[in-house]
């Protein structure tokens, strides 16, 4: 009963499949190679236009280098207070920007409120030397707890991003699960509505390493060349990213994937929404499921082989959370099984 991450999960067949046909080519390295070449346009076509992609090993590095890409000397982004460029990268994004700050906005479910953001920006005028400069805005989707930002909410952000000349980035570690989520298309997602730059994961989504940096308008683009190759993240052997990529967005298997990874992830919401040890903590939208059980029947599942962590409350919702009670994070994946869901249910 595997539920602390879809990191945890492997690969799927058909993207180790993919991987062992290039085993035995000699292709061009550096990203020229044919097999680079089909899945940057296989990419172009998801999105409906042409976009300019870089091959990245994590997800770190594609928010860190995008933000990178949008510096200013003393360079401000914003995003959540909970997102994880700002909480889980160990200072990435700081780094690769030689200094940049994240100023932190607060939102419920890990969703910047726009009219916190519209207030957080007027604090930095145009100009200031003590400031500094507003350089970029960063959104995640799904965000942190598991919450999907609507069609609507994007524009809104993107729109006061627009009004200070600034780029909307968006974190998709989980892009994969909010697209099937919503049954939106990726370009009404990303640049229809308003966003510019995004991190496109799909390590978490059956993949064995495998995240893209995107850029909607290559435009945009053009110094990044650059930063993808002092940051180290330019593979001699690119084309072995690229196949995965491939593989994933053929036939729309990384839907299939996201799909059932959320549906698992319904399920296994009815379950805990049906037993009397459990509660949870916000409705599930994704692949996470956030739910709230005594410490002593935690560490008695724990025991009996379910694999989850405990989470931190998110801010001004720490009273749903009692003392001798735990707020834990259930993720899906690809490869959960309801005889998983089932064994985990008749455990709680």
């Amino acid at each position: 009963m595997f539920f602390t991450s879809d990191n945890w999960a492997g690969a799927h067949e058909t993207i180790a499949n993919a991987l062992v046909k290039q085993a035995d080519t000699f292709q061009p390295s550096y990203g020229i190679s044919e097999t680079d070449r089909a899945a940057h346009e296989s990419i172009n076509r998801l999105f409906e236009r042409e976009v300019s992609t870089f091959f990245v090993a994590t997800g770190t590095a594609a928010n860190a280098l995008a933000l990178a890409s949008v510096n200013r000397p003393g360079g401000i982004a914003f995003c959540h207070c909970e997102a994880h460029i700002f909480e889980d990268e160990c200072g990435a994004p700081e780094f690769f920007t030689n200094g940049a700050r994240l100023r932190p906005v607060d939102g419920p479910l890990g969703k910047i409120d726009p009219s916190q953001l519209a207030k957080a920006l007027e604090q930095f005028p145009h100009g200031s030397l003590n400031s500094g400069q507003l350089m970029a805005v960063s959104i995640t989707q799904a965000t942190e707890v598991g919450a999907l930002y609507t069609l609507e909410e994007i524009r809104e952000i993107s729109k006061i991003a627009k009004q200070y000349g600034l780029p909307l980035h968006m974190d998709g570690a989980r892009f994969a699960n909010a697209i099937a989520a919503t049954g939106c298309t990726p370009a009404q997602m990303t640049w229809e509505s308003g966003v510019d730059i995004l991190s496109f994961g799909g390590t978490k989504n059956g993949c064995w390493c495998a995240e893209a940096l995107i850029f909607m308008d290559p435009a945009r683009a053009d110094g990044v060349p650059f930063l993808h190759k002092r940051s180290a993240h330019l593979f001699s052997k690119s084309r072995f990213v690229a196949a995965q990529f491939d593989a994933y967005l053929k036939d729309n298997l990384w839907l299939e994937l996201a799909g059932h990874a959320n549906k698992m992830a319904k399920l296994l919401a009815q379950e805990i929404s049906a037993s009397t040890t459990m509660r949870l903590a916000w409705p599930c939208e994704a692949n996470e499921v956030f739910a709230i059980m005594k410490k002593a029947h935690a560490e008695e599942a724990q025991k009996a082989g379910a694999h989850f962590y405990d989470w931190p409350a998110p801010r001004g919702m720490e009273s749903l959370v009692a003392d001798d009670e735990y707020l834990v994070r259930l993720v899906t994946s690809f490869a959960t099984k309801p005889e998983q869901i089932a064994q985990f249910a008749e455990l709680i």
